[in-house]
């Protein structure tokens, strides 16, 4: 993980302070364009094929075969393990049950059903008061428009955003937290289905890692590093008025630990109420 962020949650609502930029141009600078894609994925211990695919369609370098394995592992790890831990529920290590959302499923058969994640959903639905830690409609970002610091609801949900499934619920009750959960849900569907939204290649590659679409350019001159712009789905998630800081501002203090491992972002982040500013 990179270093920590803070999220300030005041009586007015809520404020994220950013985790400091790591020095990759510095790191990266320099170095021919094999070298910088075997380093990258180094310096993070999250998503590092995602990291190594970007900086490859980025420089031009023969693709991986398949970055979806490390997609499905990292949702399975939210959905079984992390999320059920976070709601107080036992979690199931090791599981390979998919939802089956995307598979037709009636929303309302699936949560009085006994399927493995039915009662995570139930739970996580149950702990959040009607109308509380809602986001307003931002969009998920394409091509180019990832590599912009502004708000996009960069996460699996938002990837999901424009399937039936999701703009039901939403027009039922907004970007809730359940609809981020089901959306993360029917985002592990997809891409056990082969289904999520293709990795572009450069100079502006995007790839779509676990938590979104991961942007990166490296540029070159005389085959050597000179710059490198980079934008994770965490960036877009935490930018001021972005999905973390409207989803905040409306949760109940307690519920706040809950709705960040919703959001699963890829740096520390500290949680400080007023009084404790």
């Amino acid at each position: 993980m990179t270093p920590g962020a803070e999220i300030r949650l005041t009586p007015g609502g809520a404020k994220v302070i950013p985790a400091p930029a790591l020095p990759l141009t510095r790191l990266l600078v320099g170095k021919t364009a094999a070298e910088a894609a075997a380093l990258l994925p180094r310096l993070f211990n999250l998503c590092p094929q995602a990291q190594e695919q970007a900086a490859r369609l980025s420089l031009g370098l023969p693709p991986l075969a398949d970055t979806r394995a490390e997609t499905i592992r990292a949702h399975r790890n939210r959905l079984f393990i992390a999320l059920p831990l976070a709601l107080g529920l036992p979690p199931r290590p090791g599981c390979q049950d998919a939802p089956g959302l995307t598979r037709g499923l009636d929303l309302n058969a699936f949560l009085a059903s006994d399927a493995p994640l039915s009662a995570l959903a139930r739970h996580l639905r149950a702990a959040f008061p009607p109308g509380a830690a809602l986001t307003r409609p931002l969009p998920f970002p394409r091509g180019a428009q990832a590599l912009a610091p502004s708000a996009f609801e960069n996460s699996p949900a938002g990837r999901q955003a424009q399937t039936p499934l999701m703009q039901a619920l939403e027009d039922a009750e907004g970007r809730s937290p359940f609809w981020r959960l089901i959306g993360l849900m029917a985002d592990l569907d997809a891409a056990l289905a082969g289904a999520l939204p293709p990795d572009t290649p450069g100079p502006t590659a995007t790839v779509q890692a676990a938590r979104g679409t991961y942007a990166l350019r490296i540029e070159t001159h005389a085959g050597r590093v000179t710059a490198l712009t980079r934008r994770t789905p965490t960036d877009h998630l935490m930018a001021p008025g972005g999905a973390v800081e409207q989803s905040m501002a409306t949760c109940p203090a307690p519920l706040a630990p809950l709705l960040l491992a919703l959001h699963d972002p890829c740096v520390a982040v500290a949680i400080r109420e007023a009084q404790d500013a």
